[in-house]
C-alpha cells in the first residue's frame, strides 16, 4: 500500500492543542493519536468480529495519515455517550399543527419535537417550510387567517437557541423557502430584523423555471395548495387550472430576485440553492424530491436524511513540500490518496451502522440508501505547498483532477463494498445509471461494474467545511475547499477563571515555508489568501470541482465591500448557468458591521450580563420551586382541563453596573396522561417554551404561540373587558395558543410579565423579588400532577367576581360549533356578524364599525 508521508514535525500550536483536548478528548485521552484509536475502535465496530482488529488497525493508520472523520465522528465515536455520529439531517415540516398533513409530513409541533431531540443528540437540522399555508391563508374551521411560516421559523429558531447539544456544540439550521411561495418577501427581509434567526441559515430554493423568468423579465407567481383568505380573494381570486394552486401575488422575476440579492449584499443572506439543479443531478431522483440541505448547504437531502461526512487532508499527499526552495519539484502522491479515499469509504459506511439515531426515521432513510460524504480539505494550502496559485488556470485543474481521482477512487470502492455486503436496498441499476444522473458520467467501467455488481452508497462525495477538525487535527490547515483566509490571526480564549486569553493561530502552509527556511515578510506569488483574488475567481474554483462531486460544495465567496451590485448580481447568474448547485457571499459593510457592534452592546449590559439575557444552558439538577396550576378551557369536544407546572431558578448578573438578581421561570412541563389524544403537540410546545425561558425570550415565545391556529375550531379561556365595563369569554384559534394564553397569566401574577404580556425591565423585576411572599415549594419533574408541596390555583375566570368559570359553564360543544363571523377584535371569537347595520360580536356583544 502507497503511505503518504507524515508532514515536517512541526512544534503544536497552542490554540490547536486547547481546541483538540476541549472538542475532542475523552477520558484520559492527551493527544490526537488517543483520539484516533478510540474512534477507529468504536466505528470498527460495525465489522464481523474476525475482521474488527486489522479493520480497526486499518482506520487508524488512515486517521493518522489524514483521512478524518467529521466532528461529530472525531468527538463521539467509541466514547460510550448517547450522541449521534451525524452530523446533519433534514427536517420535513407538514401543513398542520401535529400528527400528520395530507401528504405525511409531520406536523410542525411533531417536526419541532423531532428537531429538538435531533440537536440535543448532536445533529444540525435543515427545513423546507414552505409546506406551511402562508400569511393569509384561510383556516376555513375557525374562520381565521394562517400567521405563515415564518412565525413557525420564529419558534423553531427559540428551539434552537438553547438546546445543548451533545459534546456542548449548539444546534445549526437551515430554513429553505421556495422561490414560488406567497411569504417569500417577508423570508427574504426576516434578518434585517436585529436578532431574528441567529440559529438560522435561510436559502431560497430557487428552479430554473425561476432563474429563465429572471433573464426574460417575466411575471412570475406566488402560488400554494393552502386557499386564500376571503379578503385576500376578493383582491386576486385566482386558481391555476394546471395543478390546482391558489395565486397569492403576481410579480416580476427580476423584482423578487434583485429583493434577494439586495438582501444577500446587504446583510449576506439569504443564499441561494439552485434547486432544480440538485435534483436532475440526484442519483435517486426517480425515488426522491429534495427539498433541502443541511445548514452549510453542501448536502442536498431528502426527508430524514442525513450527511455522514469525513474529509481527507490534501495538503497530506504533497511530496516534498516548497522543494522549489531548493531548485527541485513538488508532486503529489495520486495513488496513495486513491487508497486513502477506498479506505474512508468503508469508514464512513460502517459509521451508518454503530451511531446512535435520534429518530427512527432517520435510521430507516440511511439503511435504504446508506449516502455517505468523502470530501477534503486543504486545499489552499495544497496549491501553495505545489507553487500553484489558487486563483490560476493551473490550480483549478489540479483540483479539478483532485475531484475526479476522488470520484473514481470512491465509487469503484463502494462496488466492492456492494460485492462483499451488497448494495443499498433501493438499489436500482436502470434508475440509478438513467442519463442526467450524476452516476450516468461516471467511467464506462464503473458504470458497468454498478450495473452488474450494485453500489454500496447511493450517493459518496461532500465537500463540507472543516471547521475545527482542520484546525485540531491538521494544524490549521485551509478550510474544505476555501483559500487560506489570512496566513496568520489572533484568537480570544475564555479562560476557567473568566479571564481572556489571547493567541496566535498561523496557517499551516505558512507555518511550513517558514519552517523550511523560506522568508515570511516576502512571500512567493503562489501565497495568495481568500481576500486577494477575485469573487469570479472563487465561483470558478467551485465550478472546476462541481462537476466531480454528487452532493454539492460548501463555499463562502469573498467580495469586497465596494464590489458593485450589479457585479454582484451577475455572480449568481454565472454560478446558475456554470451548473452549480448554490452559493453563499460574504460582503463585509456598514450594515453587517452594525448589527454586530449592536448585538456585542446589547449582550452586555453596562459591565455585565442582564440577568433576562443569561443563557442557561441546562436544568439545574435536583428540584427546583415551582408552581402548578390548574387550567380549564372549552372546545368544540367539551370541556378539557389539565395542569401546568412552572419551575423558577434565581438569576443573577448586572444592570447599570450594579449587581441584580431576579427570579425567571426556567421550565414548563404538562404531564403526559393526562389527555386522551396525541400528547406530540403540547410536549413540543412545553419544550420550546422551555427552552426560550433558559435563552431568555420566553416572553416573544408566548407572544408567538398565542398567534398559532388550527383547524378544529376556536377555545374559550379567560375573559376579555369590553370598552363598556361588560366582561366577556375570551377566545382564541387553537389549544396551543390558549395553553399560550394561561402561562402568560400564569408569568403575569408571579410579577414576570406585564398585563400585556410583556416582559417586565430586570431592575423592577429584582425590586419586586424581595416583596414576593410564600407560595413556592421544590418540586421535581415526579411531583408534577399532585398539587402536595405546591402552590396551586385556577385560571383567572376565578379572579373575576360574576364571571363564570369554564367548569361552571353550560355552553355546550354543539353551541361552540354554530358561531360563524369574521374574528372579533375585543374576545378573539370569529362571530362577528352585520346586525341592524352595524358589525356585532354575538359573543361578547361588542359593536364595532356602522353604517
Amino acid at each position: 500500500m502507497a503511505v503518504n508521508a507524515p508532514p515536517l514535525n512541526l512544534a503544536p500550536q497552542p490554540f490547536s492543542d486547547d481546541v483538540l483536548l476541549e472538542k475532542y478528548a475523552k477520558g484520559d485521552e492527551r493527544n490526537a493519536d488517543d483520539i484516533y484509536r478510540r474512534v477507529a475502535r468504536g466505528v470498527a465496530m460495525a465489522e464481523p468480529p474476525e475482521l474488527r482488529e486489522a479493520v480497526e488497525a486499518r482506520f487508524t493508520d488512515n486517521l493518522r495519515h489524514g483521512a478524518f472523520g467529521a466532528g461529530r465522528i472525531m468527538s463521539a465515536a467509541g466514547a460510550g455517550i448517547a450522541a449521534t455520529l451525524i452530523n446533519c439531517f433534514v427536517q420535513p415540516v407538514g401543513d398542520s399543527i401535529q400528527g400528520t398533513d395530507d401528504e405525511g409530513r409531520p406536523g410542525i409541533y411533531v417536526a419541532l419535537l423531532q428537531a429538538a431531540e435531533t440537536m440535543r443528540r448532536g445533529g444540525g437540522v435543515g427545513y423546507n417550510f414552505s409546506a406551511i399555508r402562508p400569511r393569509g391563508a384561510w383556516v376555513r374551521s375557525t374562520g381565521s387567517s394562517a400567521s405563515g411560516p415564518c412565525s413557525y421559523i420564529d419558534v423553531f429558531d427559540a428551539s434552537c437557541r438553547t438546546v445543548e447539544s451533545a459534546g456542548a456544540r449548539r444546534g445549526a439550521q437551515m430554513a429553505v423557502l421556495d422561490c414560488d411561495h406567497p411569504d417569500l418577501p417577508e423570508f427574504i427581509e426576516a434578518k434585517h430584523s436585529k436578532g431574528r434567526w441567529n440559529n438560522f441559515n435561510v436559502s431560497v430554493a430557487v428552479t430554473d423555471a425561476f432563474m429563465e423568468a429572471v433573464e426574460n423579465d417575466r411575471t412570475w407567481q406566488l402560488v400554494h395548495r393552502a386557499e386564500p383568505s376571503p379578503a385576500l380573494r376578493a383582491a386576486l381570486d385566482l386558481r391555476r387550472r394546471g395543478d390546482g394552486l391558489w395565486v397569492y401575488a403576481e410579480k416580476r422575476a427580476r423584482a423578487i430576485w434583485d429583493a434577494i440579492m439586495r438582501s444577500t449584499y446587504d446583510v449576506a443572506e439569504p443564499g441561494v440553492v439552485f434547486i432544480s439543479r440538485m435534483n436532475e443531478d440526484n442519483n435517486l431522483r426517480a425515488l426522491e424530491t429534495i427539498r433541502a440541505t443541511n445548514p452549510c448547504g453542501e448536502q442536498p437531502l431528502p426527508a430524514y436524511g442525513c450527511c455522514n461526512l469525513g474529509p481527507l487532508d490534501l495538503s497530506r499527499f504533497v511530496v516534498a513540500p516548497f522543494a522549489q526552495l531548493e531548485g527541485g519539484t513538488p508532486s503529489f502522491d495520486w495513488s496513495a490518496f486513491a487508497e486513502r479515499v477506498a479506505t474512508q469509504v468503508r469508514f464512513l459506511d460502517d459509521v451508518l451502522d454503530v451511531t446512535l439515531w435520534p429518530l427512527p426515521e432517520q435510521q430507516a432513510e440511511a439503511a435504504a440508501k446508506r449516502r455517505i460524504g468523502v470530501g477534503f480539505t486543504g486545499l489552499g494550502d495544497t496549491l501553495v505547498m505545489l507553487g500553484l496559485r489558487y486563483d490560476s488556470e493551473a490550480g483549478r485543474e489540479f483540483a479539478a483532477r483532485v475531484g475526479r481521482a476522488m470520484r473514481d477512487a470512491a465509487y469503484r470502492a463502494s462496488v466492492e463494498l456492494a460485492r462483499e455486503r451488497g448494495p443499498f436496498p433501493l438499489f436500482k441499476a436502470d434508475a440509478y445509471l438513467a442519463d442526467g444522473t450524476f452516476a450516468s458520467r461516471l467511467p464506462d467501467d464503473l458504470r458497468d461494474a454498478i450495473r452488474a455488481h450494485g453500489i454500496r452508497n447511493s450517493h459518496l462525495l461532500s465537500i463540507a467545511p472543516t471547521g475545527t477538525v482542520s484546525l485540531a487535527f491538521a494544524d490549521n490547515v485551509s478550510n474544505g475547499i476555501e483559500p487560506a483566509f489570512s496566513w496568520t490571526y489572533q484568537r480570544t480564549k475564555i479562560m476557567a477563571d473568566g479571564s481572556r486569553q489571547r493567541f496566535a493561530v498561523e496557517d499551516h502552509a505558512w507555518r511550513l515555508y517558514r519552517e523550511m527556511g523560506g522568508d515570511v515578510n516576502a512571500l512567493p506569488d503562489y501565497f495568495v489568501s481568500a481576500l486577494d483574488m477575485t469573487a469570479q475567481d472563487h465561483v470558478a474554483m467551485m465550478a472546476a470541482v462541481q462537476p466531480y462531486i454528487d452532493t454539492s460544495i460548501s463555499k463562502t465567496v469573498n467580495v469586497p465591500a465596494d464590489y458593485p451590485f450589479e457585479a454582484f448580481e451577475d455572480l449568481y447568474l454565472d454560478a446558475w448557468r456554470r451548473g452549480l448547485k448554490g452559493l453563499a457571499t460574504y460582503r463585509p459593510n456598514e450594515t453587517l458591521g452594525a448589527v454586530l457592534q449592536i448585538a456585542a452592546e446589547d449582550a452586555l449590559a453596562e459591565g455585565g450580563l442582564d440577568p433576562l439575557r443569561v443563557a442557561i444552558d441546562h436544568r439545574p439538577k435536583g428540584e427546583l420551586p415551582a408552581i402548578i396550576e390548574k387550567v380549564e378551557y372549552l372546545t368544540q369536544m367539551g370541556k378539557k382541563s389539565l395542569y401546568v407546572a412552572v419551575s423558577f431558578m434565581e438569576v443573577s448578573g448586572h444592570v447599570g453596573g450594579e449587581p441584580v438578581t431576579i427570579e425567571r421561570p426556567i421550565e414548563f412541563f404538562i404531564p403526559v396522561g393526562q389527555r386522551d389524544e396525541s400528547q406530540q403537540w403540547i410536549t413540543a410546545t412545553m419544550r420550546s417554551l422551555s427552552l426560550a425561558a433558559r435563552g431568555g425570550f420566553v416572553a416573544r415565545n408566548l407572544q408567538d404561540l398565542r398567534k398559532v391556529s388550527w383547524d378544529r375550531g376556536q377555545v374559550r379561556l379567560g375573559v376579555t373587558q369590553r370598552l363598556d365595563g361588560h366582561q366577556a369569554p375570551l377566545w382564541h384559534d387553537s389549544e396551543v395558543a390558549a395553553i399560550a394564553y394561561a402561562i402568560q397569566q400564569i408569568l403575569h401574577r408571579r410579577g414576570f410579565l406585564d398585563a400585556e404580556g410583556n416582559q417586565v425591565p430586570s431592575r423592577l423585576l429584582s425590586r419586586r423579588r424581595g416583596e414576593q411572599t410564600g407560595g413556592l415549594a421544590p418540586v421535581s419533574a415526579d411531583e408534577v400532577g399532585t398539587t402536595s408541596g405546591a402552590h396551586t390555583r385556577t385560571p383567572a375566570a376565578e379572579d373575576s367576581p360574576g364571571i363564570p368559570s369554564v367548569a361552571d359553564d353550560d355552553t355546550t360543544p354543539s353551541g361552540l360549533r354554530t358561531i360563524l363571523g369574521r374574528k372579533c377584535g375585543s374576545c378573539g371569537a370569529n362571530a362577528v356578524i352585520r346586525r341592524d347595520g352595524c358589525d356585532f360580536c354575538t359573543a361578547c356583544g361588542e359593536i364595532g364599525s356602522c353604517g
